[in-house]
């Protein structure tokens, strides 16, 4: 009895170490199978994206030949090269990303034709430098006077307050004379701009002191060491693009936060600079919802 005991004890033992080897073998089987399906899977996905198979019947035997998706891949490229106002957005074409701060924004096609295009491109440059130069003229004042307790007229006054403090400059006499002032240099800008260089007067350059050296390389760009007497339009082309990138970047900034200064004005009566210490201040009781002009279900709270 023990003999055949042992013999079955054996026989079991053996039996069940066949059937662990054949699951470890099964399972060693499983995972290289499965190995090669994921490295299939990858290649077939990543042959998806680079390839398209041409499917359409030919007028040749055989097996039709893969074809790159050149559509696919200079879209994907374009957008990883190149910021667009909206990831993913598809640029009009003649936004092409040649010009400073393009970012493929005009919905309404308003740049379509290219000679209008231009004329854009300096009146936005022009209506930025402006916008920078009031921006700076609001909120560098506002900041004196808060800081220094100095008194400082607001921007929407300033104009008034100085009049009535120089009686001796009338409101006329100042229009007049920024109107012809201005209407000349924009006279000049414009017929620059119609037919660039007509403007280059070599005896008015010579009496201001204007060498072909200091003059400027591109339109809307006078540079030259009377315009640009730190030299960034010189030397280095590309840190030069970027500048200009730069420019007109904080110009649109500049002249959306000239709208918001007009706005906090009609309905606060205040600066941005009071507003913001206001904020400061209430920071739950001082905002947008709260002003004079707000939805009246805001103002409840």
């Amino acid at each position: 009895v023990t003999s055949s005991l042992r013999h079955h004890i054996k026989l079991n033992l053996d039996f069940g170490q066949a059937n662990a080897q054949r699951l470890l073998s099964c399972a060693q089987s499983i995972h290289q199978h499965f190995g090669q399906l994921f490295v299939a899977m990858a290649a077939l996905v990543n042959s998806l994206s680079s390839t398209a198979v041409v499917s359409r019947t030919s007028g040749f035997k055989g097996k039709a030949l893969p074809v790159r998706n050149v559509r696919a891949q200079a879209r994907v490229t374009m957008s990883a090269d190149r910021p667009l106002w909206y990831p993913g957005s598809t640029p009009p074409a003649h936004l092409d990303g040649s010009l400073a701060g393009d970012y493929g924004f005009d919905p309404l096609s308003l740049g379509s034709d290219p000679e209008i295009l231009k004329w854009f491109v300096q009146a936005e440059l022009v209506h930025a430098r402006f916008a920078m130069l009031g921006v700076a003229g609001i909120v560098l004042p506002g900041l004196a006077a808060k800081l220094t307790g100095s008194e400082f007229p607001e921007w929407y006054e300033a104009g008034e307050v100085y009049i009535k403090n120089h009686p001796e400059m009338p409101f006329s006499s100042l229009l007049a004379t920024q109107l012809f002032m201005m209407g000349w240099v924009e006279t000049k800008r414009l017929m620059d701009f119609r037919n660039p260089g007509s403007q280059n007067d070599p005896n008015f350059d010579d009496a201001i002191g204007i060498s072909e050296a200091q003059k400027g390389m591109a339109n809307g760009y006078p540079g030259g060491k009377l315009f640009d007497p730190l030299g960034y339009s010189r030397g280095d082309a590309a840190a030069f693009e970027q500048y200009k990138k730069k420019e007109i970047k904080n110009g649109r900034l500049a002249m959306l936060a000239f709208v918001g200064f007009v706005a906090q004005h009609e309905a606060t009566g205040k600066g941005p600079i009071d507003n913001l210490f206001d904020h400061i201040a209430d920071p739950l009781g001082a905002t947008f919802a709260t002003n004079g002009i707000s939805v009246p279900s805001f103002t409840q709270f």
